[in-house]
């Protein structure tokens, strides 16, 4: 790849490596420099700039992290689309994030310019939540480089990355007592355990008490395993300090083995892990007692997700063991559920269906024919299913016709009285009927239905506010259009606008968070405002058939 600087005359086709602002245009970071840019370039002053061309012997950022991703991708793994150089990486269930060290280590050995960041290995996650990054980062890469991170990634039998889903398993927790155990700390270790459980997708389904003996808790464990738990919880009322102590030696005269005791965790030092037959059996540490993140948590997950777990992989966790808090190290941990996790943004879709077609003429274009299907049918059903929220369909005029036309799809209809006072009517309106928990919203016209699923797809992938991608506009062939996928920052401003206009002087306004995305068709600037328009779209469908 080349790199470097060019007079502006030779540089059509090459990509900018720095933005560049001018008082009627701004090009981004990695632009492909066209004969109308040059021209700009050239009115400005601009005698040389500094480009980056690709050869034949390089890969381009995207392609290059769009094929490392597929062969790193494992079970339960959703993958977003290339942007930047950049993929991502999301759990599909609630479940544990598991890689091999050395594995993750060997592939960021590759080449400085392949870069791969993780979550920690046997991480809980839940559906949704990002777990690690790839990241190409200069505009391409040699192709040798991507076969040796190829292969790499492909060593050994798995992908590198999976999540295993945690199972829903019916436990079962048995206490001791000893003369003057408080009713409240066995009362408390119950909810504490419940609700331990519940963030795993497990049921307690069994609770006793007993005295602190081997007979006791012994008959108690056989009580429980005729029951059918799946797993058996054993809180002593006093901690666990040998093999030979009350809670072990209950768990082998029930028919069971001790496995390990122990482990170089803490808080989490004294937990014991044994079996009875297949079905696990744990004796807790005092920690276990308290909400806060223990040795305990990391045992337990292991088991519901049903990865490997005996002595030497209880012996390996002291890495990142150290879970205490203590005065130079604070860790606020009772407000970790609190905190929001990476994760996928939830973008909604707002359709507006509520103009009255003046262009038109007397008839309402949107259940105007398309090839056969009302034209706004045409355009939601091109566009179903692309996120995992129904679509907002914003009607107005003759909204009765509209609705009529969209039976039997699977979206959400809102109603705005106040179409005829313009297009900033309807977009406010379908900002009102979104939630609190959503990212960003992709505005679309109902009069678009050439707009795709790759087109939306494509855009979605671009957005990251983080990066002041919180704007995404499509482009073909360098020209802007619809739909435009807005960042949540932005709803209240899009909210104060009035009369028969819609956002779009907003990225104007606010350009530096504004990124183009190029598609590959014309239906994001094609939108059927008159009957040559409908004619034209009709035939050119004829032609393709």
């Amino acid at each position: 790849m080349f790199f470097g600087s060019l007079p502006v005359a030779e540089t059509e086709g090459a990509m900018l490596a720095h933005g560049m602002r001018f008082p009627d245009k701004a090009f981004k970071k990695g632009h492909v420099l066209t004969l109308a840019d040059i021209g700009v370039l050239t009115a400005n002053g601009i005698n040389q700039v500094t480009v980056a061309r690709l050869d034949s012997s390089d890969v381009a950022e995207d392609a290059a992290a769009d094929n490392l991703a597929a062969e790193i991708t494992g079970d339960l793994i959703d993958v977003s689309r290339s942007f930047t150089g950049r993929v991502n990486f999301f759990a599909k269930a609630n479940g544990l994030l598991t890689y091999p060290v050395a594995h993750l280590q060997a592939f960021n050995r590759v080449d400085e310019s392949i870069t791969l960041a993780a979550l920690p290995p046997n991480t809980p996650v839940s559906a949704g939540q990002m777990i690690a990054t790839l990241k190409i980062i200069p505009f391409a890469i040699p192709r040798s480089a991507l076969e040796i991170a190829r292969s790499v990634a492909k060593h050994g039998r798995d992908r590198l990355f999976s999540v295993v889903a945690f199972q829903t398993l019916n436990v079962g927790l048995i206490q001791t007592r000893l003369p003057g155990t408080k009713p409240t700390v066995l009362e408390k270790t119950t909810d504490v355990t419940r609700a331990r459980l519940a963030a795993l997708d497990c049921s307690l389904v069994s609770d006793q008490v007993v005295d602190h003996s081997v007979q006791q808790l012994s008959r108690a464990i056989k009580a429980m395993l005729r029951d059918g738990v799946e797993m058996v919880l054993i809180s002593g009322a006093s901690a666990v300090v040998d093999r030979r102590d009350i809670v072990p030696a209950a768990i082998e005269h029930a028919g069971g083995q001790v496995e390990h005791f122990g482990m170089p965790v803490d808080p989490g030092n004294l937990m014991l892990f044994g079996r009875i037959g297949k079905i696990p059996a744990i004796g807790l540490p005092g920690c276990a007692r308290s909400p806060k993140l223990n040795g305990f948590d990391w045992v337990l997950q292991r088991v519901v997700a049903g990865v490997p777990l005996g002595s030497k992989e209880i012996m390996s966790m002291g890495l990142g063991g150290f879970l205490k808090e203590i005065p130079i190290r604070p860790l606020p941990r009772a407000d970790a559920a609190d905190r929001p996790q990476a994760r996928a943004p939830r973008i909604a879709i707002i359709v507006l269906a509520a103009g009255q077609s003046r262009r038109m003429g007397k008839d309402n274009k949107l259940v105007a024919d398309v090839n056969g299907t009302a034209m706004v049918r045409h355009t939601l059903e091109n566009i179903a299913g692309v996120v995992p929220d129904e679509p907002i369909v914003v009607t107005g005029h003759e909204a009765d016709m509209v609705t009529a036309a969209l039976v039997g799809l699977d979206l959400k209809i809102v109603h705005n009285p106040k179409f005829a006072a313009g297009l900033s009517t309807s977009l406010v309106t379908g900002l009102g009927a979104l939630d609190d928990e959503v990212d960003g919203a992709l505005v679309c016209l109902a009069d678009m239905p050439r707009v795709s699923r790759e087109d939306i797809k494509k855009l979605i992938a671009a957005f990251d506010p983080i990066e002041n991608r919180a704007i995404c506009v499509p482009t073909f062939r360098g020209k802007r259009g619809n739909p435009v996928l807005w960042g949540r920052e932005f709803f209240d401003p899009m909210s104060r606008v009035s009369g028969d206009v819609g956002a779009r002087h907003l990225i104007g306004a606010h350009d530096d968070k504004v990124v183009e995305v190029e598609v590959d068709s014309d239906g994001v600037i094609l939108d059927v405002d008159t009957p040559e328009m409908l004619k034209a779209i009709n035939n050119a469908a004829a032609s393709a058939d």
